[in-house]
């Protein structure tokens, strides 16, 4: 999962400052550009208000800092959405193909699975193959403005199943995110993931406070090393010269990071990632990227798996989030336009974030 509050009172005898929360006090009112339906609208607030009142029966007014540099871009939409968790994604975004079989058997049975959904968007995709997406991530500057409270930034990676048919209609996308390796300094990361049934290992990180590392070879590299468990996920990737040398179109990586995503499905994670600001443009824009994906993770258990030629992007993107909805709100989300897929109601597509 994405960065998601954790359930309370699970927390309400912790020490928040443990879980790398740090608030300050802001003169800010709360607001909003009612960018989503009513039913999904201040969702993340109505968390952040126990939270703020946990924070204040413990008698926590600010945290110290995390020591992580990074160089990522600061987070630009909190000030236009400060009601809602905002923050930065920084991503390699690669496409494993597994077979149809193989994937059928990863799946739990009650999930159809949308193949007619991804072939709108992949024509040529390999008959009886199925898009695995493995997401190696950087959440940086994680905050709600209105409230002035910041969350460390943490790294996070783990293998995703997108175009599954939740809903039971035949025509809504969701992605299925059942694991994660997220980092071992961030309770709240770990903790909020759990909390939606997800398999959660406290990892460490190499790089530590950044999406990957450049190698000598000109390569980036990025992996992850579980702390409880044999678990890792390593990638080293070579950035190409063209996006026309990539297989998989940069609306592939939009519709399948914007398909509402669950692991138990007890309750889904929305979270809005645009692809449409300043931070993803001009240089800025999506790098493709070749490579390898050197991996022992859930759900791919047993011996250590070795894909090559994988291709993907890498793209940092801002993100609105709201926590912990009911999936049945989500139904109807398609990934080919509109709410949900770089858009968002009511703001000007021409506003620069």
């Amino acid at each position: 999962m994405p960065l998601s509050m954790p359930r309370f009172p699970s927390l309400a005898a912790a020490h928040l400052r443990e879980f790398g929360i740090r608030w300050t006090s802001s003169s800010q009112k709360p607001w909003s550009k009612m960018a989503f339906r009513p039913s999904l609208l201040h969702v993340s607030a109505v968390v952040l208000l126990v939270l703020f009142s946990l924070l204040l029966s413990h008698g926590e007014s600010a945290a110290t800092p995390g020591v992580c540099a990074t160089h990522d871009h600061h987070n630009t939409l909190a000030e236009s959405f400060p009601n809602n968790a905002t923050g930065v994604l920084n991503a390699t975004l690669a496409i494993i193909p597994i077979s149809l079989e193989t994937a059928r058997r990863l799946i739990p049975p009650q999930y159809g699975i949308l193949e007619r959904a991804y072939r709108a968007l992949l024509p040529d995709f390999p008959e009886g193959m199925y898009p695995v997406m493995v997401q190696a991530a950087h959440d940086h500057d994680v905050q709600f403005r209105a409230y002035g409270i910041t969350i460390d930034d943490f790294s996070r990676v783990g293998f995703e199943f997108p175009f599954l048919d939740l809903a039971g209609d035949g025509y809504s996308s969701f992605r299925w995110a059942p694991a994660q390796l997220i980092s071992a300094t961030n309770d709240i990361a770990v903790e909020g993931s759990r909390a939606y049934g997800t398999i959660v290992s406290p990892a460490q990180y190499e790089p530590l406070c950044d999406a990957y590392r450049r190698l000598a070879n000109g390569n980036t590299y990025f992996k992850a090393t579980s702390l409880t468990s044999p678990d890792f996920v390593e990638l080293e990737m070579t950035r190409l010269p063209h996006p026309s040398l990539n297989p998989y179109p940069l609306d592939l990586f939009k519709n399948i990071t914007n398909q509402p995503t669950f692991a138990n499905a007890t309750s889904c994670d929305n979270m809005i990632r645009l692809f449409n600001t300043t931070m993803s443009i001009g240089e800025y824009a999506p790098v493709p990227v070749r490579g390898r994906v050197n991996a022992r993770a859930f759900p791919f258990q047993g011996a250590e798996n070795e894909w090559t030629d994988i291709y993907g992007v890498q793209v940092a993107t801002p993100f609105i989030e709201n926590n912990y909805l009911d999936c049945r709100t989500m139904r109807g989300y398609s990934g080919t336009g509109g709410p949900g897929d770089s858009y968002i109601h009511g703001l000007n597509p021409n506003d620069e974030l």
